[in-house]
């Protein structure tokens, strides 16, 4: 339990339920100061605006530094990654506006159709989607407009949950409910990863789905015994690739090769561990306060795309570990906005859905960065705000615009006082 007014204590009031969390419930003592009167105040959560628009800016300085280069040599123009990325940010804080202003009630009452449009898109996707670097993940145009029908999936997720965790209400812990919450989570993760083919997201999903189910789930000794299992199966799979696995055999799948290379990552350097190590070599020559922006040298010829997903090793190069520090401070403060969104949520569906996307976000900037250190095996994971892809910060941003929906709805009650 987080506090008296925390998250799971939504779980015994009804979903429409007002929090009392930013009112004080103490009655005035004899003698003291006493309520005369109450007035409502709407509130938004002007910082969690100010803390992206800080990220995507810094993101968009950091993008061009990273992708000069290669924009240059493969498209004849240093701008190419920076000006279509500036392009899908300037759209999206127009949209975060835009749907900043609509009820997310509705949305909740549109989860069950957003869940099958999540899974009917990954389903198009082995028929008429769209390869790129050997991975077929895209809708759209080759060449043209296209966007990875994963990325809608954690969002559906997200309200799916919201929705039946509030409809569910006291029987939530009932063993047929709990079966239906997990099997929402799994088809999810089945269409990400054989649909799709990206098991990346489809981790992410689980990630969110497990964060969600941890802290709204009350029965905490059947979700131990589903983690247990998780666990020992994850175990089991890295001391064979570790100790007993052919490397031929292993090489043939692509996901294998990647954890076979991350646990003989020394063995295996000028291979599936080059642009790893590539980037550990720049985050090590950078120091503290780095080379100096644009002055990365891995990023030429050593690291590949390091607009994508290796981008952190980029800042901890030109600005040295002050840099890195000074963005994670960002990103703390991003997830505290959420953190108190979700806290202080008129009621339990929007807690739900501003835990939701705090989790998002928080699992895929822990991965991404966990990736760069070589502390996981290569996941393709993006850093937020910051790494190149528009399909990624349009639903990101999509998100945050619901939060700052939910932010809307909190009502302050100021007390004005007289003396008895």
């Amino acid at each position: 339990m987080l506090n008296g007014c925390g998250l799971l204590d939504r779980t015994r009031r009804s979903g429409l339920a007002e929090s009392g969390c930013l009112m004080s419930n103490s009655k005035a003592s004899a003698g003291t100061a006493r309520p005369r009167n109450k007035k409502r105040q709407t509130y938004m959560d002007y910082q969690l605006l100010a803390v992206v628009i800080l990220l995507i800016t810094f993101g968009l300085i950091m993008l061009y530094s990273a992708s000069s280069y290669e924009g240059y040599t493969k498209q004849s123009d240093d701008m190419y990654y920076f000006m279509r990325q500036a392009v899908f940010f300037m759209a999206s804080i127009v949209g975060v506006l835009l749907v900043s202003r609509v009820d997310y009630h509705i949305l909740v009452r549109l989860a069950p159709g957003i869940y099958l449009l999540a899974f009917g898109l990954m389903a198009l996707v082995p028929i008429v989607g769209i390869e790129r670097n050997g991975a077929k993940r895209w809708l759209g145009t080759d060449g043209g407009l296209s966007f990875q029908p994963s990325e809608i999936a954690k969002i559906a997720l997200i309200l799916a949950l919201a929705s039946m965790i509030v409809s569910f209400g006291k029987k939530i812990a009932y063993k047929r409910n709990l079966f239906w919450l997990v099997m929402v989570i799994l088809i999810l993760f089945i269409g990400a990863f054989q649909l799709t083919d990206n098991l990346s997201t489809g981790v992410i999903i689980l990630g969110i789905g497990a964060g969600i189910m941890l802290i709204y789930y009350p029965d905490m000794k059947q979700l131990i015994f589903l983690a247990l299992i998780v666990i020992a199966a994850v175990a089991l799979v890295l001391l064979y690739l570790k100790y007993f696995a052919d490397p031929d055999v292993v090489s043939n799948d692509f996901r294998l090769a990647r954890v076979y290379s991350w646990l003989n990552r020394e063995s295996d350097s000028s291979d599936g561990s080059f642009q790893v190590l590539q980037g550990l070599y720049a985050i090590g020559s950078g120091g503290f306060f780095g080379k100096g922006l644009g002055n990365s040298a891995q990023k030429i010829t050593r690291i590949p795309e390091a607009q994508n997903d290796m981008i952190f090793a980029v800042i901890c190069e030109e600005l040295g570990l002050f840099g890195a520090i000074l963005l994670l401070i960002l990103f703390g403060y991003l997830l505290y906005r959420l953190f108190y969104i979700a806290q202080n949520a008129p009621d339990l569906y929007g807690s739900v859905i501003a835990t939701g996307v705090m989790l998002h976000l928080a699992i895929q900037i822990i991965l991404n960065i966990a990736v760069v250190l070589n502390l996981i095996p290569t996941t393709g994971i993006s850093l937020p705000f910051v790494s190149y892809g528009g399909t990624a910060i349009i639903f990101l941003m999509g998100e945050i615009g619901v939060c700052l929906n939910i932010s809307r709805q909190i009502r302050f009650r100021k007390q004005k006082t007289v003396d008895k």
